[in-house]
């Protein structure tokens, strides 16, 4: 696993999918703006956000497929009845779209 609070290289994009393959899971803090990238569990990631400080709310799963760059807002991590999030799928537009833009910015290398 890998915290991230910037954009990423081609070399490290590159770096990362030699790693952990063509999908990558990640957690994200959309409020800070604080990725873990390659996560076994969406759930190890969160443990280390909360640590570094973020709030639980704030913290949402998913990935990128690093083929074909399309970026995915489902994870188990996701499920927060509380948060009226019943559903794999971030329900919430804002916060499914604050991710997006979080990993499209972060991964931009990819689309240049």
């Amino acid at each position: 696993m890998d915290f991230v609070d910037r954009k990423l290289s081609k070399k490290e994009i590159s770096g990362f999918q030699n790693e952990y393959g063509d999908y990558v899971k990640l957690t994200i803090d959309v409020e800070k703006g604080w990725v873990m990238v390659g996560c076994i569990l969406h759930a190890d990631g969160e443990k280390i956000l909360l640590e570094k400080g973020s709030r639980q709310n704030d913290i949402w799963g998913g990935g990128i497929n690093l083929l074909d760059k399309l970026v995915d807002t489902t994870a188990v991590l996701n499920i927060r009845p509380n948060l009226k999030n019943d559903n794999l799928e971030i329900l919430d537009q804002g916060i499914r779209e604050k991710f997006i833009k979080i990993v499209k910015d972060y991964f931009n290398a990819l689309w240049s």
